[in-house]
């Protein structure tokens, strides 16, 4: 064996996983085919034995599935990705019904397959440390637990205490498993951790000689019920409708655990984990699963790993950061700062302004504080560690500042020389643009070799995404750094070139703009909204136009056409813009935050009796054509090719450099439909050839925007990944 160490001695046969040269143990094919030689091992030493212990040689107990493996499925590998299913659970079994104690030695992490391993033992004990994570996030990747994890969650917990353990993928730590039941005894972290669960698990195997899993002991009972008791019964209709209503359908994974989990209840144990089997190799063989391994797994640790970041840089930990502006973004910047323990000064023009944006984080932790998630000295910490001013001299020896004014290119420049002689030495600027290119404002610099942009996302406390974007003067060690003071603030940052709009801000344009077009074309709104909700848009492109303001997107359209005309150039608006330009200007409908756009908004007195927003009615005789042609898949095709278009365009030109920024830098940022695993894998989820004959058909149809050029061709499969 090559993955698997196997001794035996004093009747406690030992299993140590150990893969060789790799980090962590996988369920690779030669650890595969090692658990069939371990099985046959215990079998034939039964007589022997007295106990068997499961342990790791790694940091961890155990990653999972090999996911690389994963990347080259097929749907036409279905059954034999079954039979190989069936054939780790066929060892799982082996060891587990051997007739002695098995117990699980969790000394670190142990997700996924990994939790599935730790669930062959009878007994698991568990280091209590806090980063240590137990669970089944396979949902999250567009599949199930399928190495009995599905089964044996549901029967250790029952049909709905397992739910959110594997519907909707949820981990746990060590003291939350041993609170479930599922971990059994914890040990203080420390060098002699090791020894003690060891010594703890022979104990209870010489306690329990005859052990064995709780379902197979006479006399059990499901916790919570069969489906067929009355109080089960009565609430299982309701739950494929939840998951439909949060799915909209386009995930498979939810539903398949559903009825895995339902279906197993009603059979015996083996006829169980076949049938979990099967839902899997049909998981594991789609276009689903495929795209969202490919990005929550490999294009997320790409972005974590820091593929991004210049190499050669010492990594850079800010200690004190300052912010220009404490409206609603530098507020949510202050905060996000904060709660991670660096020391934000937040500047605005009045000490009054700056003290309001300190309150924001005064809500959301006093939120916490209430509801028990946080107590009262952490929230001081947090608190004290944010500065309120209306003194740029309070900014003195920053490592960074962080302007976040208002879009307007003579604000940013004033506090830009204002504020740049306050950093420490070595120190850097970014600007908080969301349009406006790096390169441009950099020209108010005092060194714009030590500018870049820092683009966050609002609300910033909720938003993962933050795009970095560096000018044309930026310099490596800037970037490094922004890189990891972003990963500092927990969030994952993407690193883009400079350009009108940068990435997410100019393919987001698309997608609103497209929506907007459609409703100038004389296609009913409630047709575009519900287009979007259909094709996995968080909302339609029409209510986040009105949520983000009509008025700032009327705003960027006018500051694009003077850039222009400086240029020399016409500027030439899109279908799209002329409708934003008509609801302001003609109608005077601002968005959201003016009370008015495509939706009507209640008053906060009807909002509390439940009042909702609701369309325009005006919209119908104002845009509207009875004789408008459309269809819903043409519709959905828009909103998503649209984006896809101008995402491959960004990476032929260069804004982009790397296929897992532009699918990370879509979902978090934009909210391109996860299940599609961003907007480039989108692409090559579906076929290349495919993807250009539809663009084409569109661009036909409904204009340039959807146009291929020869290059965005090329770059599109240039960098095409390959596993």
């Amino acid at each position: 064996m090559k993955t698997i160490r196997y001794t035996l001695v004093d009747g406690i046969a030992t299993l140590t996983f150990d893969e060789p040269d790799s980090p962590v143990n996988t369920m690779c094919l030669q650890w595969q085919e090692d658990m069939d030689a371990a099985a046959a091992q215990v079998l034939q030493d039964k007589d022997a034995i007295k106990g068997i212990l499961l342990a790791s040689a790694k940091s961890t107990f155990f990653a999972g599935a090999d996911l690389k493996a994963a990347m080259r499925l097929t749907p036409a590998d279905a059954p034999r990705i079954f039979e190989e299913i069936e054939r780790v659970k066929k060892n799982f079994r082996t060891i587990e019904t051997l007739g002695k104690p098995v117990v699980s030695l969790l000394n670190g992490t142990a997700l996924g397959g990994g939790w599935e391993v730790a669930l062959v033992g009878h007994y698991r004990i568990a280091i209590d440390d806090r980063k240590t994570q137990f669970g089944l996030p396979e949902v999250t990747l567009g599949l199930l637990p399928g190495a009995s994890g599905v089964t044996k969650m549901t029967r250790h917990l029952g049909l709905m205490g397992a739910q959110p353990y594997l519907v909707e993928g949820k981990t746990f730590g060590p003291a939350e498993a041993k609170g479930l039941g599922l971990v059994h005894e914890l040990v203080t972290p420390g060098p002699d951790a090791a020894a003690e669960m060891r010594a703890k698990a022979l104990a209870w195997i010489a306690a329990n000689p005859s052990a064995q899993h709780p379902w197979e002991a006479k006399g059990y009972k499901m916790p919570g019920g069969l489906p067929s008791s009355p109080a089960v019964a009565g609430m299982l209709p309701v739950v494929p409708a939840v998951i439909k209503k949060n799915t909209r359908g386009l995930y498979p994974a939810p539903e398949a655990i559903i009825a895995c989990m339902v279906e197993g209840l009603q059979v015996d144990l083996d006829t169980a984990l076949r049938i979990e089997s099967r839902y899997l190799a049909k998981l594991m063989a789609g276009p689903q699963a495929k795209a969202m391994i490919n990005t929550f797994f490999f294009n997320l640790n790409a972005i974590k790993s820091g593929q991004s970041r210049p190499a050669g840089v010492p990594r850079f930990k800010p200690t004190k950061v300052g912010l220009l502006g404490a409206g609603m973004m530098g507020a949510g910047i202050a905060y996000s700062q904060a709660s991670k323990g660096i020391a934000t000064v937040l500047k605005d023009v009045s000490q009054e302004k700056a003290d309001l944006g300190k309150s924001y984080s005064a809500k959301i932790t006093q939120g916490r504080v209430d509801k028990g998630r946080m107590k009262p000295e952490a929230q001081q910490q947090i608190l004290d560690l944010i500065r309120p001013t209306g003194s740029v001299a309070d900014l003195q020896g920053c490592d960074l500042i962080i302007e976040a004014v208002f879009e307007n290119r003579e604000l940013k420049a004033r506090v830009t020389q204002e504020a740049e002689p306050m950093l420490a030495a070595g120190g850097f600027f970014a600007s908080n643009t969301s349009t406006l290119p790096i390169t441009g404002l950099a020209t108010a610099s005092r060194d714009a070799s030590k500018f870049i942009g820092i683009h966050f996302f609002s609300p910033v406390d909720k938003m993962k995404l933050v795009e970095i974007i560096k000018g044309k003067a930026t310099d490596d060690e800037t970037v490094a750094r922004a890189y990891d003071y972003v990963q500092a603030l927990g969030k994952f940052p993407i690193v883009v070139n400079d350009s009108r709009g940068f990435f997410t801000s100019r393919v987001f344009g698309t997608f609103v703009m497209e929506g907007a077009a459609m409703l100038g074309e004389g296609i009913p709104a409630a047709a575009i909204e519900n287009a979007g909700i259909q094709c996995g848009m968080p909302v339609g492109p029409l209510a986040v136009l009105d949520e983000t303001a009509l008025t700032l997107s009327l705003h960027v359209m006018e500051q694009t056409r003077k850039d222009f005309e400086a240029e020399g150039k016409t500027y030439i608006a899109t279908p799209g813009e002329l409708v934003v330009e008509k609801m302001v200007k003609q109608h005077q409908r601002p968005g959201r935050a003016g009370g008015a756009g495509f939706y009507e908004y209640p008053s906060d007195e009807q909002a509390k009796k439940g009042a909702k927003k609701f369309l325009w009615p005006e919209l119908k005789g104002l845009f509207e054509k009875a004789d408008a042609p459309w269809n819903i898949t043409d519709l959905k095709d828009r909103l998503l090719y649209r984006q896809a278009v101008e995402t491959a365009r960004c990476l032929s030109e260069g804004v982009l450099t790397s296929v897992h920024d532009a699918n990370i830098g879509s979902i978090f940022g934009i909210g391109f439909p996860a299940w599609t695993g961003g907007a480039m894998q989108f692409i090559y989820g579906m076929g290349i050839d495919t993807f250009e004959a539809r663009a084409a058909g569109l661009a036909t149809q409904f204009g340039s925007g959807f146009a291929l050029s020869d290059d965005v061709k090329a770059a599109i499969r240039r960098f095409q990944p390959v596993y």
